[in-house]
């Protein structure tokens, strides 16, 4: 009996990895979704009675996804698969009427216990699964994946996403609060027009940064964490300092925050990457200024870098920091070898 299966991810490397992680002998008519508003279009339309879900999505999130199911009685059962694995993501979420929970990237052993935990995949049939490295087997079916275009772009917002996760995970631990996931922005930009990339740039506010440079094999760059003065006391507080005011616990704000964000999230890049980072010392770049003036060190150089932006934002907290991870140009052609190992 062929299941209707809906994957619903606004990456489309993320959407090739869960359509590979079926079993090869699961007879499912397999359909996708980019957002929560297609989604819901195609479950109205009865096109699915399983889904895959992201939380992280533009247009309508998995959260909004799942609160519409739950309202208009859709008759689907939802696995959620989220780069956000914060405890309490996983429990609003089953709150909200998923029956389980899936990790990024995805486990095709998971996927596997899971189909057969809720029904969909029989023991008796051949266990013919779909490896985590993607590779086909002679004369098994094609799987939908391979049809999905995957850009670099695409490849570097969606290990972002997964690597954030990991960062907000021990950030959310640490302060006992629900880091809000943000879609990260991917751009490739020159030196002197860093500072238009940047959504904080917008405001008039003044900032503090942080940077730490890291190398791997076939990768280089550096993480700037700029963190606005406003939010200063505020973190000193949820960080239980002794003292909240004064540059010595502005500085030692930085270099915490920096230490708590940039270690999660870089490694969790290097495990996606397959090569371990190694890290120089954090040095910071400036205190209480303009963002563009914080930038000022990478205007003179001609060189193009990959941007990747990630705007962290605490739960009715009035805290603001955004952490970029620049990406040498010489980066590229590294990043772009592992994308088509990926998507082979």
């Amino acid at each position: 009996m062929t299941t209707r299966v809906l994957i619903c991810d606004d990456s489309a490397l993320a959407r090739k990895q869960m359509a590979r992680a079926l079993p090869e002998s699961f007879e499912a008519d397999v359909v996708f979704a980019t957002n929560g508003k297609e989604a819901l279009d195609k479950l109205r339309g009865h096109e699915a009675e399983l889904m895959f879900l992201d939380l992280n999505m533009p247009e309508m999130d998995g959260y909004e996804v799942l609160e519409h199911i739950l309202k208009e009685d859709l008759p689907v059962l939802t696995i959620v698969v989220s780069g956000d694995i914060q405890p309490e993501a996983r429990e609003r979420v089953r709150k909200l009427g998923a029956i389980d929970f899936i990790k990024k990237p995805t486990e095709s052993s998971l996927v596997l216990g899971l189909l057969r935990e809720y029904g969909f995949y029989s023991p008796g049939e051949l266990e013919d699964t779909a490896l985590n490295d993607g590779s086909l087997k002679a004369g098994a079916p094609t799987p939908p994946s391979v049809e999905i275009s995957v850009s670099l772009s695409d490849y570097l917002q969606e290990i972002a996403n997964v690597a954030m996760g990991r960062s907000s995970d021990l950030l959310a631990r640490l302060l006992r609060v629900f880091v809000k996931q943000p879609i990260p922005k991917v751009e490739f930009i020159a030196n002197s027009e860093l500072h238009m990339a940047i959504s904080a740039a917008q405001n008039s506010d003044t900032y503090s940064a942080v940077c730490q440079g890291f190398t791997g094999a076939g990768v280089a760059g550096e993480a700037l964490l700029l963190f606005a003065d406003a939010s200063f006391r505020e973190m000193a507080e949820m960080l239980h300092y002794d003292a909240l005011e004064g540059e010595a616990v502005n500085v030692e704000v930085l270099m915490d925050m920096s230490s708590i964000l940039f270690g999660a999230f870089l490694k969790g890049i290097g495990d996606q990457l397959d090569l371990k980072l190694g890290l120089g010392h954090p040095t910071v770049l400036g205190q209480h200024r303009q963002i563009t003036e914080l930038l000022e060190h990478h205007s003179s150089r001609e060189e193009r870098l990959l941007c990747i932006e990630i705007s962290y934002v605490l739960e009715d907290r009035d805290i603001q920091c955004d952490v970029l991870v620049l990406l040498t140009e010489d980066s590229v052609p590294f990043l772009e070898q592992r994308l088509e190992y990926l998507v082979d």
